[in-house]
């Protein structure tokens, strides 16, 4: 851990937090993932040992409390009551990055694995009109990729194999059509009427899904800034 040398009490919370990844790392929490292998999936590029390193600074800090999940031998990490308190932290810092440094994505940036993690968390069960609904997105561009998305009661797992089950849904999009919906960029019949994202199955499924998935906690403070003219950079090109 760096170490300022300056008795302050915002050098030692950079000590503790503004080292590569912690941010992100406390970000997953807040959203209760809580075990190893949800929170390397969730932070794509972050490698073990790390991940690892930071989540035992995060314990020894008082963030976080490593313990036994309540089944099997699985290791859980909770967020302390001072690691909750970060909670108006990071909401403080996504809405300043909204206002000061939400442009036009990077290539790099458009991961459509990950997108899928984030909207896996945003699943509005009381929508999905069967017991399992089985969604297949294929992604188009430089991401090209196929993906399956399983839901099942209040439960979403992604499968990067065919999952043995009939597919209800197929999504066919481009990963940045794709995330500037979810940010909300973009609004999705938009980007179907321009076929950025197209949607095959059934016409009740087609017209159900756009109730099954909740946008990004920050997309109504991006078309807000959108309204205003003052966000950086317009809506990418599907």
């Amino acid at each position: 851990m760096y170490q300022y040398g300056q008795y302050c009490p915002i050098a030692r919370a950079a000590e503790l937090l503004a080292d590569r990844w912690t941010v992100l790392i406390v970000r997953e929490l807040l959203v209760n993932v809580s075990c190893f292998n949800d929170l390397e999936r969730g932070l794509p590029g972050i490698s073990r040992p790390l991940l690892s390193e930071r989540l035992r600074r995060l314990v020894h800090g008082g963030v976080l409390e490593r313990r036994a999940a309540e089944r099997g031998r699985r290791i859980e990490y909770r967020l302390t009551a001072a690691g909750r308190e970060l909670r108006c932290v990071i909401s403080a810092l996504g809405k300043w990055g909204v206002r000061r440094a939400f442009g036009e994505p990077r290539p790099s940036e458009l991961d459509p694995a990950i997108l899928l993690w984030w909207m896996r968390r945003r699943v509005c069960t009381d929508a999905i009109p069967r017991r399992r609904v089985v969604i297949q997105f294929d992604f188009r561009g430089a991401a090209k990729r196929t993906y399956w998305l399983v839901i099942k009661s209040s439960e979403a797992s992604i499968c990067l194999k065919h999952p043995g089950f009939d597919v209800d849904l197929l999504v066919k999009a481009d990963v940045a059509a794709m995330y500037d919906v979810w940010f909300g960029r973009a609004k999705l019949s938009d980007a179907v009427r321009k076929r950025d994202i197209c949607l095959q199955g059934l016409p009740a499924m087609v017209q159900a899904y756009p109730r099954w998935f909740a946008l990004s906690p920050l997309a109504e403070r991006v078309r807000a800034r959108l309204r205003s003219g003052n966000l950086r950079g317009q809506t990418t090109k599907g």
